[in-house]
């Protein structure tokens, strides 16, 4: 999964939070709306895009059809930069910087 840290440190999300983003499913830190949202994600950035009856209903417990469209909106937009920028080699911008000793642990 690719995520835009430094959107979501500017929106106020905690390092922890970010640094935790790997182990969504399972990570005490989200709740079960965020996790069918990062799920959704996840799912958009596979080759064959394919929502299952079962992640949407998911959602559909937890977000609105115009707030189901912005996710869905935000996670094409965050994939196909993230694609894009893989083609010619752009590195991240350093606008985030995660906190100390996070890269070295999950190295």
């Amino acid at each position: 999964m690719d995520i835009n840290a430094a959107g979501g440190s500017n929106a106020g999300v905690a390092d922890e939070k970010i640094a935790a983003l790997p182990d969504y499913a399972t990570s005490p830190l989200f709740d079960e709306a965020e996790r069918a949202a990062l799920a959704l994600a996840d799912t958009m950035t596979q080759a064959s895009v394919e929502v299952d009856d079962a992640l949407y209903a998911r959602l559909r417990t937890h977000y609105s059809d115009e707030q189901l469209v912005e996710l869905a909106a935000t996670a094409a937009l965050e994939n196909f930069r993230a694609r894009f920028n893989r083609v010619f080699r752009i590195e991240p911008n350093s606008l985030y910087c995660p906190i100390e000793g996070h890269a070295a642990a999950g190295a």
